[in-house]
Order: structure tokens, then C-alpha cells, then sequence
């Protein structure tokens, strides 16, 4: 009964709220493409749910293709949430709602709808301030955070932005030395072959 509620809740409630803001769904994922990015909502189900408790978790996600070409990889036109550069559960980015969504027998689900909605609601604005594979990168550079910390660098180098990613590398050594780190944070960085780089960069300019 409880299952019924939250699918009927994606069915009817979730799907169009999201295909008016053109999101195509796809099993519980909700994926927009653009020209430069593709924007991701995923719906995972608690490993934890039982007969009367069903939860559930939100995550965000953009996933860039330039990204993917720096990365060396494949480029995908349908990729999962693990796959995205941007990565975040709704409650990192929206503070109001809660690290995980619970549907029980005392459930008031016209409070849920209304706070899991406007939830998304303010993701995708937040979505629309991510515009290109320049904004992922800007938003890591800015942490410092260190995912995508080389990516970032090779991009920065890539559009010819030298004073940026000279800053953003001296932030990110500093970063790194007192072990900061920001969501998703340890996958993808190697701070010691972006020091090597920028050497060799360094020294044929010199």
C-alpha cells in the first residue's frame, strides 16, 4: 500500500511537475538536456524500507560532456547519477527539506508533495545558474573543492584563463594540505600531476 503511494506520487505528481520543466523520466531517473549539459534528478529507494515504511532519497545531478572529453571518456547521452560531475542530494543544496524522504501510515502526503516539490523546485532554479561546463567548474574553483580539481585545471587552461588556474591550483595545494574537502570530494583529484603540468606549462612560457 505504502509502495502504491509513492509510485501514484511519481506518476502523478512528480512527472508532471518535472516534465513541464522539461525532464523526460526514465524508470525513477528525470534527465533535461541542453546543448552543453545534461541536469538529473534520481529517486533511490532506501535499501531499508519495509511494509510500513517506505523511504526515499533525491539525488542531483549535471553531467557535461566537455568534462567527459578532458576525462578522456566516453560521451553519454543517458548518464546515471554516478556518472554526473555535479553531484548532491537535494537537502545539500536545499536546506528546508530533509536528508531523506519517509512515507508511513501517519504520512500527511499533501505535506510531502508540497515539500518534496518545492524542494525540486528550488534545485532547478539552482540548475539554472549551472549553464555550461565553465559553471561546474567555477563552482568547484570557488571551495576550493577537490572534485574534479584536475578537470577544472585543464579546463581553466583550455580557455586560456592562466591567472584562474594559477589561483585556483595555490588554493587547491592549500586545500589539500588541511585536507578540506567538499561534497564528492575525493574521486578525481591528483593535485601532484596538476603541480607537474602547471611546471611544464610554467616553463615553456618562460
Amino acid at each position: 500500500m505504502l509502495q502504491q503511494l509513492f509510485n501514484d506520487m511519481i506518476k502523478q505528481d512528480v512527472k508532471p511537475f518535472l516534465s513541464k520543466r522539461g525532464f523526460a523520466k526514465k524508470s525513477l531517473n528525470f534527465n533535461k538536456i541542453t546543448k552543453s549539459l545534461i541536469y538529473m534528478f534520481n529517486f533511490q529507494k532506501s535499501s531499508g524500507n519495509s511494509a510500513d515504511n517506505v523511504m526515499f532519497y533525491v539525488n542531483c545531478g549535471i553531467y557535461a560532456a566537455e568534462l567527459a572529453q578532458i576525462q578522456s571518456r566516453e560521451i553519454l547521452t543517458a548518464p546515471q547519477e554516478a556518472e554526473c560531475h555535479f553531484r548532491a542530494r537535494i537537502e545539500q543544496i536545499v536546506e528546508s527539506v530533509p536528508d531523506r524522504f519517509s512515507i508511513t501510515p501517519d504520512t500527511n502526503m499533501d505535506d510531502l508533495r508540497k515539500t518534496l516539490l518545492s524542494g525540486l523546485e528550488e534545485v532547478i532554479h539552482f540548475y539554472d545558474t549551472m549553464t555550461s561546463a565553465r559553471s561546474l567548474v567555477d563552482y568547484y574553483t570557488s571551495g576550493p573543492f577537490l572534485h574534479l580539481g584536475e578537470e577544472s585545471f585543464h579546463l581553466l587552461l583550455q580557455s586560456n584563463d592562466v591567472a584562474a588556474a594559477k589561483h585556483y591550483l595555490k588554493a587547491l595545494q592549500e586545500s589539500t594540505e588541511q585536507k578540506s574537502d567538499g561534497p564528492y570530494s575525493k574521486m578525481n583529484t591528483r593535485p601532484s600531476s596538476i603541480n607537474t603540468e602547471w611546471n611544464l606549462i610554467s616553463y615553456k612560457s618562460a
